[in-house]
């Protein structure tokens, strides 16, 4: 796993950091401090120990410090440049854990450091030659909050421009204590850091010649599916920090799973992107096996699930397959010629799967996975699609999600205010207006009341038919009511939806539902009709807190 050329030369770094320090002012105070620490460190492979502080090198030119009452990461130096600390905190799980039983162990080709506090077990591990700081956090129960790890950098190391990262002394707060509007109109906030964790392996930044990375874990025990998205970094004038969820609550679908999860881990590169065999379904974990984790489970003791192939689907569209339990969770790729997929490395147990059409469920079933085994699916034929049905009208497809809608593309990295957003107000004509016309989001306080205006022919309108609107979240109990023409339908009921902030954290993922009702044919004219969409809900709240909803769908079937 040694990676020589992952490293910069030491003299370039010196130089660098000495430039930092002249720059950063204060904040690059005490840099000759690090850098003496650095020096008295042990060159080669190995750790030390002052009674305060563990302090491990790598011999690849990573040298950290874990605190020996409370087990936070103290100290993060790499070719001589000092990366840990803002604010006077550590990098930490949750915000710290407090008093705890820290150990330190050295065998072969690696160092582990362990954490015991309470019930929860947390380990730091180093390889030898690596720049790595490999990471295991156990969260027993609930005994204990463990939502993050959060590694905290010192600020002026690396760019600063990015959808999650703010000026505190220009950025105005709009929302809450964690969403900012800058003077050019665009928001900011450590929400806008997201993404689907289906999409990526690793988060962090790079000025060309360092790199500084969080490699996430497989999320076996965090929870929300291969489309939850979660604050994965963030980056203000005071510092910045990379994050693993352990389990994040907002706007969360799913119950906390508990148990080890890991390894996630904090790579130093030469400024290129982390090497690939550190990507959690990449990594060799064998050297693993031997450690003694709590709550550790190896290859051997998984295995897999493999489908044949998915039939019945629109190749247009991206199918995942997803496995879940109170356990543990897992997601798969379907191959977009057969549908084949193929999950690895899953703990032993019953797992309810569900086929994936983009976001939305159209087929579930169960399996059952054994050690060291591999469980076969025989062809999976999907027969609840939506987009199947007839319908005399559609705006938007069936797929879980607001793709294509107005704003849709910029609301997972920016508040529905930014400058950079489409006015959400506005009428839409079916057959005439384009898809990107239709409001990804609607709020009672912002723009309620939405028409839709469309045409029947005489046929269509001498008999009823089904409208149907389809969501994929809600905040505050928002959920749509529909009025065609004179005829207003019934108050839907309340559906169970996450009971945190959504849409003004860059997500729309909830509980995907739809809503139906039969429009009569006495409320339909043959030629133009209309549609109105108003926001119900017996909360309140103002503007883009106000109780609303994103679409997922909007179609009048045949």
């Amino acid at each position: 796993m040694s990676n020589p050329k992952h490293r910069l030369g030491r003299r370039e770094l010196l130089v660098r950091a000495g430039g930092a320090s002249l720059a950063l002012g204060a904040a690059g105070a005490g840099v000759g401090s690090y850098l003496a620490s650095a020096q008295a460190a042990p060159a080669a492979f190995g750790y030390t120990d002052d009674g305060s502080y563990y302090t491990v090198t790598t011999g690849g030119g990573l040298v950290f410090k874990v605190h020996r009452t409370n087990g936070d990461l103290t100290s993060l130096v790499y070719d001589g440049t000092q990366y840990q600390g803002y604010g006077g905190q550590n990098s930490q799980v949750e915000s710290g854990l407090g008093s705890s039983a820290v150990s330190i162990a050295q065998s072969a080709g690696t160092i582990l450091i362990t954490v015991v506090h309470g019930t929860m077990h947390h380990y730091y591990a180093a390889r030898s030659g690596e720049n790595n700081v490999y990471m295991w956090t156990n969260k027993a129960d609930a005994s204990i909050t463990a939502t993050r790890y959060i590694v905290r950098v010192r600020p002026g190391l690396f760019p600063n421009n990015n959808p999650d990262s703010w000026d505190s002394a220009t950025d105005t707060l709009i929302e809450a204590q964690d969403i900012r509007v800058k003077p050019d109109g665009t928001t900011r906030s450590k929400h806008y850091s997201n993404q689907r964790v289906i999409d990526y392996d690793y988060v962090g930044w790079c000025t060309g010649s360092v790199g500084m990375w969080m490699v996430r874990s497989n999320h076996e025990k965090a929870s929300g599916g291969p489309f939850y998205r979660s604050l994965m970094r963030h980056h203000y004038t005071d510092g910045a920090g990379l994050y693993e969820i352990l389990h994040y609550g907002e706007n969360q679908t799913e119950a906390e799973r508990f148990g080890l999860q890991g390894p996630y881990v904090l790579a130093f590169t030469d400024g290129g992107a982390p090497a690939a065999s550190l990507y959690h379904d990449r990594l060799d974990t064998s050297w693993v096996d031997g450690l003694g984790l709590v709550g550790w489970t190896g290859r051997a003791g998984r295995g897999r699930v493999t489908g044949v192939g998915i039939t019945g689907r629109d190749t247009a569209v991206p199918y995942t397959v997803g496995f879940a339990n109170s356990e543990a969770q897992y997601w798969a790729s379907a191959s977009a010629g057969s549908g084949y997929f193929s999950c690895t490395g899953m703990l032993p147990g019953t797992y309810a799967y569900t086929v994936y059409k983009g976001e939305l469920a159209v087929h579930t079933g169960s399996v059952t996975v054994t050690a060291g085994g591999t469980t076969m699916l025989h062809t999976i034929a999907v027969t609840a699609d939506p987009s199947d049905s007839a319908a005399i009208w559609r705006i938007g497809d069936w797929n879980g999600a607001p793709t294509g809608f107005k704003n849709a593309a910029l609301m997972t990295c920016a508040h529905p205010s930014d400058v950079r957003a489409a006015a959400w107000t506005g009428s839409y004509t079916v057959g005439t207006s384009a898809t990107s016309a239709f409001p990804a989001y609607q709020w009672r306080d912002v723009n309620d009341g939405l028409l839709v205006d469309f045409t029947l022919t005489a046929a269509q309108a001498a008999t009823a038919h089904t409208l149907t609107i389809g969501i994929s979240t809600a905040f505050l109990n928002g959920r749509p009511r529909a009025t065609v023409n004179g005829w207003t339908s019934a108050i839907p009921a309340a559906v169970s939806e996450p009971a945190t902030r959504s849409l003004t954290v860059g997500s729309y993922r909830g509980n995907n539902h739809s809503y139906s009702w039969t429009v009569p044919a006495s409320a339909l004219k043959t030629g133009a009709n209309t549609l109105r969409i108003d926001v119900v809900s017996g909360s309140t709240g103002t503007g883009y807190l106000s109780p609303g909803f994103a679409y997922d769908c909007v179609e009048l079937l045949a």
